[in-house]
């Protein structure tokens, strides 16, 4: 018995529509799986920032200082007293200080001002007439004649302290001092390598004689002298 098969039941006659079908929902699947994502059912998480509070000390709370209030107003007198005013008051006349044309003008003598002489140091290299030392008053330089007769001085009346040369102490005293206006010897000052070697040169100079003052523009000035002193051990 030959089987004869019925064209409405072939498979194969849409094979392909089947394939492209399959590979379309295989494909949706494999798109759906990939894409698909899971949930925890609790959401109730703190999304905030967990800072952790370091502060462990306790800030003291600041008082609120409360002024006392101020005192009440002193209490208005219940009787004001009006006390009549039985005095005559002189009243003061203000006379004025205009002049009139009728008013004669006293003429004001002119003024004398006297000059203040005012103390000026003059050092000996720049004053016009040095101070002379006794003894140069004829000499053609003074200056130079000055200078002379302060290292004449200063040899004539030099000793070498006794206890500085036991110390074995020596070395430059250097003295400044001031030629007055009156010729006098003041504002002695010394600066040296010892007390001792600076005190025999302030003897020195003490023994100064008087001299005539230096003069600038005429005038009589105060004038500033400096000498160095040698202490030298033989």
């Amino acid at each position: 018995m030959e089987l004869k098969k019925n064209p409405k039941a072939d498979l194969r006659r849409n094979s392909s529509l089947y394939f492209v079908i399959g590979l379309a929902v295989v494909m949706a699947l494999i798109y759906g799986a990939l894409e698909w994502k899971t949930y925890d059912d609790n959401n109730d998480y703190d999304i905030s920032l967990n800072v952790e509070d370091q502060l462990d000390e306790e800030v003291p709370m600041t008082e609120q200082i409360k002024t006392p209030p101020p005192p009440p107003p002193p209490a208005a007198p219940e009787v004001i007293e009006v006390v009549e005013d039985e005095e005559e008051v002189e009243e003061t006349v203000i006379e004025s200080t205009e002049t009139s044309q009728e008013d004669e003008v006293m003429e004001v003598e002119d003024v004398e001002v006297e000059e203040v002489e005012e103390d000026v140091d003059v050092p000996f290299a720049v004053i016009e007439d040095v101070p002379v030392f006794p003894g140069c008053e004829s000499a053609s330089n003074k200056r130079a004649c000055f200078q002379e007769m302060m290292n004449k001085h200063i040899r004539k009346n030099f000793r070498y302290p006794e206890i500085a040369q036991e110390m074995g102490v020596q070395g430059r005293v250097s003295v400044m001092f001031v030629i007055q206006k009156d010729g006098s010897i003041g504002g002695v000052r010394m600066r040296g390598p010892d007390k001792n070697l600076e005190k025999e040169a302030a003897r020195i100079i003490s023994k100064l004689p008087k001299m005539t003052p230096g003069k600038q523009r005429g005038r009589a000035v105060r004038v500033p002298f400096s000498i160095p002193i040698n202490f030298k051990l033989q």
